[in-house]
C-alpha cells in the first residue's frame, strides 16, 4: 500500500522512510497512537525533526497514515502463505490451516489493535482512513475469492455459490469476531464465526444464506 502520496525516493531514502514508519509502529504499539509524539518517534528511530518532515511533510497525521498502511499490510502478511498467489486454499485442510493462522494472529494481538487505534486517531470516516481500510478489505476478499473458486473448480464447494459473496462473508466473520475479542478478550466468537461459515460451505451443508 502507498496511499500517502509520498514523492519518489532513492533506495536509501525509501529505506530511511521505512525505518521511521516501522519505528513509529513500535512506539504506537507500546504507547498508543494518541500518546505517541514525534519526539518519541525521533528518539526511537534516531532521526532528526528535519528528516521526519522531509519524509512526512504533513507531520504526525501523515506518519500515522503510513503506519496504518503498514499495519494493514501485516494483517495480510500474518495470513501467508495461505493467501499467496500459488494454488493454495484448494483443500479443506488448507482452509483449516488458514483459519488456524487467523486465530493465532488475533490471539497474539489480544485486545490491543494497532490498526484500530490508528483508524480511531485518524478518524474512521476520513477519505485517507477509508482508503486504507478499503484496500485492505479488497485485497483480503480477493485472495479468499480466488481460494473459493479453486475449491469450486475442484468440486469441493457448490459451484452455484457466488465466490465474492462467500469471501465477503468470511472477512465479515473475522472482523465481527475480532470486534468482540477487542471488547471482551475472548476468542470464542471469532472461532465460532469462522468454523460455522466454513462448515456451511461443505457439500451437503445448508448454505442458503449465501
Amino acid at each position: 500500500m502507498g496511499g500517502t502520496g509520498a514523492p519518489r525516493l532513492t533506495v536509501k531514502g525509501a529505506a530511511t522512510r521505512r525505518r521511521i514508519v516501522e519505528g513509529a509502529a513500535v512506539e504506537i504499539r507500546e504507547r498508543g497512537a494518541s500518546a505517541t509524539t514525534l519526539d518519541d518517534i525521533r528518539a526511537h528511530t534516531a532521526t532528526s525533526k528535519g528528516q521526519i518532515f522531509h519524509y512526512f511533510p504533513g507531520g504526525k497525521e501523515e506518519l500515522l497514515l503510513a503506519v496504518a498502511e503498514l499495519e494493514a499490510e501485516r494483517v495480510l502478511d500474518d495470513q501467508q502463505p495461505h493467501l499467496g498467489n500459488l494454488a493454495l486454499l484448494d483443500t479443506w485442510e488448507a482452509w483449516q490451516d488458514w483459519r488456524d493462522a487467523v486465530v493465532r494472529r488475533y490471539e497474539r494481538q489480544g485486545v490491543n489493535c494497532p490498526l484500530g487505534a490508528l483508524m480511531f486517531e485518524l478518524g474512521r470516516t476520513t477519505p485517507a482512513s477509508q482508503a486504507v481500510t478499503g484496500q485492505l478489505l479488497a485485497q483480503w476478499q480477493a485472495a479468499l475469492r480466488a481460494g473459493v473458486r479453486r475449491m469450486q473448480d475442484g468440486g469441493r464447494i457448490d459451484a452455484e455459490l457466488d465466490a465474492d459473496t462467500v469471501a465477503a462473508a468470511l472477512v465479515a466473520a473475522v472482523e465481527g469476531g475480532v470486534t468482540i475479542l477487542l471488547a471482551t478478550g475472548a476468542l470464542t466468537h471469532l472461532e465460532a464465526a469462522l468454523d460455522t461459515t466454513l462448515s456451511l460451505l461443505r457439500p451437503g451443508a445448508s448454505a442458503s444464506g449465501m
